[in-house]
Parts: structure tokens; C-alpha cells; sequence
């Protein structure tokens, strides 16, 4: 099921290319994307749900906000921190405890009577999004030969795009209907699904060495790495400073009923799963032209929705072009990043979930702030303008002329 990894200065490394993988490596691969379905419907689900989760809690959509800003920064601490302390352990052995970790927020959550303590809940979260993506990003290229590196890592991107179409929209229609606790209960149940189908699915992953804290510094050497942690941090920052306020925008600016939003952001995910296609197309053939294209899809589509977002068409189209960039957007970033350190796949994937809950965290908390002094459009335009820049830097670090000091990502 699963070639013997050789030796390598990073824990984990791409299978031997010895021909195509079999249907039980992709069975593997697809377990991880599992994962991350569930994850992705977990981590982002008060999205779906602000209005509703803040109204029942007496907050404001801004500080309801934190449900998705606190997760993100413990996070980031936990990428780092279980990349290190796993050690030698067995990586499946460590995903289902981090998958075990999800389960217990999710009913922490459901079963809360008040705001803080439901925070606390999310912030516990955060260890299973933090540990899953540094460790779960890493092991898909190690399940099948080299040259499918790309394709099982977007197999697992793909999760996300599932999740957003299954996940968050279903959430919030569930939310509607039965009320927002019933939500976190079925992502509860979705966890325990998950986590017997990696238990059966998933082949031994012992790593060959342990990453020590002071492997992972190194990678900031790296030119090409420290270009895609910028960008990461910025299309982070513009993806979730406008994404984790589209409910309140598409209601009171377009003036749609919360089923309607449901609906729309169901369309949202599949455009989603369509750009995480495209993207990894893309990313297989050129990184920079992936990374460029990301931003400036997501970028124009959401400083053109406090433009013409009024009218339910235009809100709806511009939405969906939004979709297309979101599925692309980790496959380009991480594939950036695999081939600026393709011997550090395991390092790389901690610095660059770190970076992204960051920045995420910061997203979301730059788009609360935004919308509790400017009103919920300016969130759009900030966001907007940040993913912008990412295409901006992917555009001038990425350039051939910078090949003798950058060594350009082709």
C-alpha cells in the first residue's frame, strides 16, 4: 500500500517513483482529504452561522468573529508545536488523535451555554487544524510516487472545496431549521465518521527521524520560501478579512434571505471544487502564473461586490467568480512552497499552516474591526485589496529577472 520512505533530512518524503500509485494509496490520499472536509466544515462553520450564533449569544457579528479568529491563532502555535512533539511517532496514529480533538470541540460547542465558554471550545480546535494540516499536507505526496506529488496534494485541497459545498452552506441551513447547536452536533458526528474511515484506510506513516524545533528556522533561508510565506500571509489576510463576513453582506446589502445565502454559498463551494481543479492544473505547469491568477480572481471579485453587489445578480456572479479563486488558492500556495523546499515537505507544511492561521486570525479580526467601524462592505474591499498584493508579489518576486537571487519558481 505504501513504498518505505528513504532516508531524507525532512520526516517525510515522496514515495519512490516507481510507476503509478494503486487504488489503495489513492484510498489513503483520499482518507486525508476526508479529513480536511471535515475540518474546513468545522473551522468554518460559525461563517455560515454569525448571525444566528450572535443574536442567541448577545454579541456582536464582530466579536462573534473570534470563533474563527481564536481557532486560527492556537492554530498556528499547534502547527509548530505537534510538528515537534510528535517526534517519532506514527503519522496516522497521529491524526486520528487530532481527528479525536475535532470531535471533542464540536461537542463542546454544541452543548455550551454561553460565549466564552464555546470560545474555549473553538480555541481546543485549533490543536486539531494547526497539528492536521503541518502533518495531514505533508503525508499525501508520501503516499504516491513523485510525479503524482501535485495531484494527491490537490486530491486533499479538494477537501476543502467539498467541505465549503457540503459544509458551510449545509450548516447554515441546518442552523436555520433546527438551530445552530444542531450544526456543531452533526460535525461532531461527521468527525467520528471520519475518523474510522482513516483507522481502516490509512498505511503505516513512521517517520524517519524526528523534526527538532531548530529544523524549522531553516527554511526562512530559502528565498522562494520566504516569497510564498509573504504570500501566504496575504492571501490569508484578504481571503478571510472578506470570507468570514459574506452572510452578514450578502443580507443586508443584497438583501437576501438567509436560505437564499445558504443556497449561494453551496454554489460558492462547488465554484470552489472547480478552482481547485483548475488550480492544480495550473500550479503543475506554472507556479507564479497559479499564484498571480489566485489573487487577482479573488481580489477583483471582492472589491467589485460593495460595487454592484446590490442587486442580486451581480452578487451572485460575483461570488461564484470568488469561488473559482478560493479552490485554487492553497493548492497554488502549498504547491509554491513544495517546490521552493521539496526536501522539506513536513517543515514547510508547519511554517506554511502557521503562516496561514496567522493570517487567517488576522483576517478575520481586521475584517471584524472593519465591519464594526466602516460597515460590512468595507470587510470586502479590505479583503480585496489584500489579495491583490499577493498577486503583486507573485508578479515581482516571481519575475525571471529576479533568477540569480530568488532562483524563480517556474
Amino acid at each position: 500500500m505504501h513504498a518505505p520512505a528513504t532516508a531524507s533530512s525532512d520526516p517525510l518524503v515522496p514515495a519512490p517513483d516507481d510507476g503509478p500509485p494503486g487504488l489503495a494509496a489513492w484510498l489513503a490520499v483520499l482518507s486525508v482529504g476526508i479529513g480536511a472536509f471535515a475540518l474546513v466544515t468545522t473551522e468554518f462553520l460559525p461563517v455560515g452561522l454569525l448571525p444566528q450564533m450572535a443574536a442567541e449569544l448577545h454579541v456582536t457579528e464582530g466579536l462573534a468573529g473570534l470563533l474563527v479568529t481564536v481557532p486560527g491563532i492556537v492554530a498556528a502555535i499547534a502547527a509548530l508545536a505537534v510538528t515537534v512533539g510528535v517526534g517519532r511517532a506514527d503519522r496516522r496514529h497521529v491524526l486520528w488523535a487530532l481527528m479525536g480533538v475535532m470531535v471533542v470541540s464540536n461537542l463542546l460547542v454544541t452543548f455550551a451555554t454561553s460565549f466564552w465558554p464555546i470560545l474555549m471550545g473553538r480555541s481546543l480546535l485549533g490543536i486539531g487544524v494547526g497539528g492536521f494540516w503541518s502533518i495531514g499536507v505533508a503525508i499525501g505526496p508520501r503516499l504516491v510516487p513523485l510525479r503524482y506529488a501535485t495531484r494527491a496534494t490537490a486530491l486533499i485541497f479538494g477537501g476543502v472545496s467539498i467541505g465549503t459545498v457540503a459544509g458551510v452552506p449545509a450548516g447554515a441551513l441546518i442552523g436555520e431549521l433546527f438551530g445552530w447547536r444542531t450544526a456543531f452536533g452533526i460535525a461532531a458526528g461527521i468527525g467520528v465518521l471520519v475518523l474510522a474511515i482513516q483507522v481502516f484506510l490509512l498505511p503505516p506513516l513512521p517517520p524517519t527521524r524526528a523534526t527538532r524545533a531548530r529544523d524549522l528556522p531553516l527554511l526562512l533561508k530559502n528565498a522562494k520560501a520566504r516569497v510564498g510565506l509573504a504570500a501566504t500571509v496575504l492571501m490569508f489576510i484578504g481571503q478571510f478579512a472578506a470570507y468570514t463576513y459574506i452572510t452578514p453582506f450578502l443580507v443586508q446589502v443584497s438583501a437576501m434571505s438567509v436560505r437564499t445565502v445558504s443556497v449561494l454559498l453551496l454554489a460558492y463551494g462547488a465554484a470552489g471544487f472547480v478552482g481547485n481543479i483548475i488550480g492544480g492544473w495550473a500550479a503543475e505547469r506554472s507556479a507564479r502564473a497559479a499564484l498571480i491568477g489566485t489573487g487577482l480572481v479573488v481580489g477583483l471579485a471582492t472589491v467589485a461586490l460593495p460595487l454592484f453587489g446590490q442587486g442580486a445578480i451581480a452578487a451572485t456572479t460575483l461570488v461564484m467568480i470568488w469561488g473559482l479563486g478560493f479552490g485554487a488558492m492553497p493548492i497554488s500556495l502549498q504547491n509554491w512552497m513544495f517546490r521552493a523546499a521539496p526536501d522539506g515537505m513536513e517543515t514547510g507544511g508547519a511554517l506554511f499552516v502557521a503562516t496561514a492561521q496567522v493570517a487567517l486570525a488576522s483576517g478575520a479580526g481586521v475584517g471584524g474591526l472593519a465591519v464594526d467601524h466602516l460597515g460590512v462592505p468595507s470587510a470586502m474591499v479590505v479583503g480585496g485589496v489584500f489579495a491583490l498584493a499577493t498577486a503583486a508579489v507573485g508578479w515581482h518576486f516571481g519575475r525571471d529577472r529576479h533568477r540569480s537571487a530568488l532562483h524563480a519558481v517556474p
